[in-house]
């Protein structure tokens, strides 16, 4: 894979404004007038996830936060002021929880080879592979282990929205967002939907 240089990023940068403007001299400004977007998506920090490119969505449309092993972590500051502005101020109408196949943080939990903070934010994931060992350590390859992890991890991540205090007053006012657990497949570029929607 060909990667650009730091010159190279401004440059395209300024190639892709000149395209935008060409198609609409008022993109910018109505993009600068505020943001509204429908959709709060929690995700992986994978550079390989440019969730605009896998879903066609434009800026605006997502408000995002992402983490290694796109965590719900109820003790991190940063995603539970994230989780409550979408909520609270911006009105998301869905949270996405995407995590992602070949996911270098469940490899990190599963196969216990990190030190360091690395080691301590992968660790929850560590402790649903125990949970579920059984049903992952039966399937025949590594692939389909790291996969099924993967899985198991958003809907982890799904369940820990729902613990957020945050969340708990707005199902209780009945103007929660509808929630959402994916996967994406890097090796396909296709989402799979997990079915644990709300």
């Amino acid at each position: 894979m060909k990667y650009n240089s730091i010159d190279e990023l401004l440059r395209n940068n300024q190639a892709w404004v000149a395209e935008k403007l060409a198609l609409d001299p008022t993109y910018f400004q109505e993009l600068s007038n505020g943001q509204t977007p429908p959709f709060l998506y929690i995700g992986c920090s994978d550079s390989r996830l440019a969730l605009t490119k896998f879903t066609r969505t434009e800026p605006g449309e997502l408000f995002v936060h992402r983490n290694i092993a796109n965590q719900v972590s109820l003790t991190d500051i940063n995603f539970l002021a994230v989780l409550e502005y979408a909520i609270l101020h911006l009105k998301v109408e869905h949270i996405i929880v995407c995590g992602h196949y070949d996911c270098g943080g469940i490899k990190a939990a599963l196969e216990g080879r990190t030190i360091g903070i690395l080691d301590n934010w992968v660790n929850p994931i560590r402790e649903l592979y125990l949970e579920k060992q059984e049903e992952i350590d039966a399937l025949p390859t590594r692939e389909e282990r790291l996969n099924r992890l993967a899985e198991i991890n958003v809907v982890a991540q799904v369940k820990n929205l729902y613990q957020t205090s945050i969340m708990r007053q707005v199902l209780h006012e009945r103007k929660a967002p509808m929630v959402h657990g994916w996967v994406l497949d890097i090796r396909t570029g296709l989402i799979k939907d997990l079915n644990v929607s709300t």
